[in-house]
This record gives C-alpha cells, sequence and structure tokens, in this order.
C-alpha cells in the first residue's frame, strides 16, 4: 500500500513538473491593458529669474500630451488631481514630499507618475523626468534634455523629446 501511494505521489509530482515547464513558455493570452499615468507639473529649479512665469504647467501639458497619444497610457486628467488635493486637503507643499505624491496618486487610481524638474542657467534650459511606480515607488525610468532658453518653442519640443524617451 505505501509502494503505491509513493507512485501516485511520484506520477503526480511529474505530471505537476511538465505542467509547469509547459505553461511556463507559454504566452498570457490576456490583451495588454492600458497604464494610468499621471502627470505632474514640473519644478523650476533655476537659481535665478527667467522671466517665462507658468512654464511648469505648460511643460507638464506637453509630456502628458506625448504620452496621452500612446494607445498603452491612458492620462490622468490635471483636473482630476487637483480635486483629489482639494479633497485631501493638500497644498502644494505637501506635494515636495514624494511619498504623499504616490499616495495621491494611488488614491486616484494611477499606477505610474511622471516628476520632473526644469531649470535655466545662462542661455540653456535642461528639463529631468523620472516615470515612478506608485505601487512600489521606484524610479521606472529617467529622461533628460537640453534647449536653448530664448525660443518657447523649443522648451516644449525638448519636453516633448524627453516624454518620448521615457515611453521607450
Amino acid at each position: 500500500m505505501a509502494n503505491r501511494r509513493a507512485k501516485s505521489i511520484f506520477l503526480f509530482q511529474w505530471l505537476a513538473a511538465i505542467l509547469l515547464v509547459a505553461c511556463a513558455g507559454s504566452e498570457p493570452m490576456t490583451p495588454q491593458e492600458t497604464v494610468s499615468i499621471a502627470v505632474w507639473d514640473l519644478e523650476d529649479l533655476s537659481p535665478v529669474a527667467h522671466g517665462q512665469a507658468g512654464m511648469e504647467a505648460m511643460l507638464a501639458g506637453q509630456i502628458a500630451a506625448r504620452f496621452g497619444e500612446n494607445p498603452a497610457y491612458q492620462v490622468v486628467e490635471r483636473q482630476h488631481l487637483l480635486k483629489a488635493m482639494e479633497e485631501l486637503h493638500l497644498g502644494s507643499s505637501d506635494l515636495a514630499d514624494p511619498q504623499a505624491c504616490l499616495k495621491l496618486g494611488h488614491l486616484i487610481g494611477a499606477r505610474q507618475m511622471i516628476f520632473g524638474a526644469y531649470q535655466v542657467i545662462g542661455s540653456t534650459l535642461r528639463i529631468d523626468l523620472r516615470r515612478v511606480d506608485v505601487a512600489s515607488g521606484k524610479v521606472v525610468k529617467t529622461a533628460s534634455g537640453t534647449a536653448g532658453v530664448k525660443d518657447l518653442s523649443q522648451w516644449l519640443a525638448v519636453a516633448d523629446k524627453a516624454a518620448g524617451e521615457l515611453l521607450r
């Protein structure tokens, strides 16, 4: 009886191993789901005033537009971010804490967030972006770029290019 039981266990383990190996090589049959992503206004880290007020939201808008063109991403609208901030009684100073931003992202259903900053030094603009996983807080990808400061279309172009790098 014990010998028969041992053979049954061995057979079961053997079949389980074959099934496991067969399943390991197969691709999942489910369609690729879209990733909801929130884009925060870029932080201005310029050491001196550069005379271009409101660029934080404009650059973020360009980045959001680039992600919105990609069917793999669903961009969380800025108004939803602002409404959630109001409901949670969060001020802009609270958003300096990355953990508070990630918590807010989790509450609005974003799986990823884009944070970034820009700075104008002399005649050069530099933009740095990072795409962050909301659940883990880990940086998924970073991107940066530079442009001349005189032409605002260059500002938008460098933000668009950096966003494109985050998509790769």
